[in-house]
């Protein structure tokens, strides 16, 4: 016992991208550039949403919210990945990693119940048309957000007590560029069978819970809109949900491939990789999907923009 206190990891190294030095500079000006995108794009979707009276809508509320999300997981990864790419040691302190997976996980659940409650809204919108703003009141938007903050806050808080309350006694070097689950289970000196369980279950939970929501609602939304007898009414139907669905595929179909597959399949080098596009690309593409996809949002811009002596062509 007094060996292992003697040994007690301080602090953990981060692998990162083993490259050439030309390598580090293209994908350092790419990450850059991806984290810049990130930030101008939710942080002006927030600001568009607040100061714009037309998206004060439940629609947008969440959305709002989902653009927070976005950010906040984007920057508790980005801005250590980017300091780390030139530096000697890509050194975490055992609290800063702690505190890392703490906010990460966070608004990572945080983001898929918030998909789930779009989704609910996008049923009520359309099944429900005449009674929305009845169930979609004010008060119960609010609860539809506080309940996804709190089952994000239960999940991460969960998986970094666990994980944080392994011995680590000697092994520090990550396999990553932030401290995630899986590399850091791979360094602890004790069994982790029960942590690795645990964390399928839990990631299950949250993905098939979120995920039978979101399901549920697509398939009332499904019925209503091939109710519609104009070709005309039906895409606009489908439109409507278009940019919701694209965001769910893309956020699903990844976090499930890093965190429900069985123990057995997992490839550190292979999950570094995809865990590239789940901590830049999707927070980056959000707010695209649904200013692109959205005529409310293009017109809301341009009449920011034009308010502030910016004029854009029609």
């Amino acid at each position: 016992m007094e060996t292992r206190n003697q040994t007690m990891v301080t602090e953990f190294l981060f692998v990162g991208f083993r490259n050439y030095l030309p390598q580090q500079v293209v994908l350092f000006l790419m990450f850059l550039s991806l984290y810049l995108v990130t930030l101008i794009g939710n942080l002006g979707m927030i600001v568009l949403i607040w100061i714009d009276s037309q998206l004060h809508t439940p629609m947008y509320f969440f959305l709002n919210h989902l653009s927070l999300a976005d950010f906040c997981s984007s920057s508790t990864i980005a801005p250590k990945m980017l300091a780390d790419f030139f530096a000697e040691k890509k050194t975490i302190s055992f609290l800063g990693c702690a505190a890392q997976m703490w906010f990460f996980g966070l608004f990572v659940a945080t983001e898929c119940f918030l998909l789930a409650t779009m989704a609910y809204d996008r049923y009520v919108a359309i099944c429900n048309p005449l009674l929305y703003t009845v169930i979609m009141s004010q008060s119960f938007c609010v609860h539809l957000v506080v309940g996804p903050y709190a089952m994000g806050l239960l999940s991460s808080l969960t998986h970094t007590v666990l994980t944080f309350h392994l011995p680590f006694c000697g092994q520090n070097v990550v396999n990553h560029f932030f401290c995630d689950i899986s590399p850091l289970l791979s360094l602890a000196c004790a069994d982790t069978h029960l942590n690795k369980l645990i964390l399928f279950i839990m990631a299950g939970a949250v993905g098939v819970f979120s995920g039978l929501i979101i399901l549920i609602s697509y398939i009332y939304i499904l019925m209503a809109i091939l109710r519609i007898r104009s070709a005309e009414g039906r895409s606009k139907g489908f439109s409507t949900c278009s940019s919701h669905l694209t965001t769910v595929s893309i956020m699903y179909g990844t976090l499930f491939f890093i965190y429900v597959r069985p123990s057995a399949s997992f490839s550190l080098d292979l999950n570094k990789v995809v865990s590239v596009f789940y901590t830049a690309g999707i927070p980056m593409l959000n707010p695209l999907i649904y200013s692109l996809r959205n005529k409310e949002v293009k017109n809301a811009l341009r009449k920011t923009l034009e308010t502030k002596n910016f004029p854009m062509g029609k």
